[in-house]
């Protein structure tokens, strides 16, 4: 069975599950569109999930894609907790307001969260995919036995082969290009950083499930250029920003859109894993940071939501977690079924 009759689409185009900022609204339209439509859970907890699900339900009937994340569970008692408060202090206070008293874990990861699982194993959206590695063996063997097709994203060749290992039945490769959080299973070790091109054909070499590329791609022709690498579709993030079906705010839409775009890089600092945003104060905030200084994923993130916060209420956009891939200036502002008509059709050009 060839990749697209597995996940039920008609087009070799995935809307990548961006959690703050896919919706609904935006993974009927693509599905409706022939594409996959996706949203991210992993910043809400079971009961958003479902009503997601069923928001998606209302305008839909065809396949969706839910992503959940698969990070360890952070210490939220860690002293790195306090000092990056501490280090954040002038900040909250350029802004009229005071740092946290402290931080907490905002929402928990798939490994843990049973409520989670009992959701999807409920709704049984067609696909499920992880991010920042995998769960538990039960939980995806759960998920499989559902009838469940389960995607995972890898940056690296042993990653994609530990998802095989696994039992999922296809990989993304996220190249160092993407947008947003890097997948990587483990934020602490070496990161090789390999483009989308170049993991995209080594797992392909190397894997025997098919592959989604992801990472830069942003219309038909670099769609192409990773179906002709042997990818069997592209997923796609920054792409869909713009869409007026996206939950992005104003101050990311004006950043999207701004010089901004052509300015990417890796930082830490917002969320506490490598993440590719565009350049904004927060990212020159944490330039000069050293990792062992920001605590683990989410608790860092709990810090940087509340400085965001406290900047947009002072009408300053740029402390947003604005994640974005290296082709951010290809972003273009359609409706999303107009996009993914748009880019269908640049396919068949090519």
């Amino acid at each position: 069975m060839t990749l697209l009759a597995t996940l039920g689409i008609d087009l070799p185009i995935i809307q990548a599950p961006m959690a703050g900022v896919s919706s609904p609204a935006m993974a009927a339209a693509v599905s409706n569109a022939g594409a996959l439509g996706s949203i991210g859970v992993g910043a809400t907890d079971a009961a958003g999930a479902r009503a997601m699900m069923a928001a998606f339900r209302e305008r839909c009937a065809r396949p969706l894609n839910v992503n959940v994340f698969c990070h360890r569970p952070a210490d939220v008692e860690s002293p790195r907790a306090a000092a990056w408060l501490e280090h954040l202090r002038p900040h909250f206070e350029r802004f009229g307001v005071p740092a946290p008293p402290g931080l907490k874990e905002p929402y928990r990861s798939f490994v843990t969260d049973d409520a989670m699982l009992a959701a999807l194993l409920a709704d049984k959206p067609r696909i499920v995919s992880f991010h920042f590695g995998l769960p538990p063996a039960e939980r995806v063997q759960a998920l499989r036995e559902a009838g469940i097709v389960l995607l995972a994203s890898a940056t690296s060749v042993a990653e994609g082969r530990a998802l095989v290992n696994a039992g999922v039945h296809a990989v993304v490769a996220q190249g160092y290009e993407a947008g947003g959080h890097r997948g990587v299973f483990d934020p602490d070790a070496d990161d090789d950083c390999l483009g989308t091109m170049a993991l995209t054909r080594l797992l392909v070499r190397e894997l025997d499930v098919p592959v989604i590329a992801a990472g830069g791609i942003m219309d038909g022709a670099g769609i192409a250029a990773a179906l002709r690498l042997g990818a069997g579709a592209a997923q796609l993030g920054t792409a869909f920003i713009a869409c007026p079906e996206s939950v992005a705010d104003a101050g990311f839409r004006a950043a999207l859109a701004s010089d901004a775009a052509n300015h990417t890089v890796m930082t830490r600092a917002i969320s506490g894993r490598p993440a590719r945003c565009l350049r904004n104060r927060f990212t020159v905030l944490g330039a000069n940071v050293s990792p062992q200084q920001i605590p683990a994923y989410p608790v860092a993130y709990d810090a940087g939501k509340a400085l965001h916060a406290a900047a947009k209420a002072a009408h300053e956009a740029g402390y947003g977690a604005h994640w974005a891939g290296q082709g951010a200036p290809l972003a273009r502002s359609l409706p999303a079924a107009e996009l993914v008509a748009a880019l269908a059709a640049e396919l068949r050009e090519v």
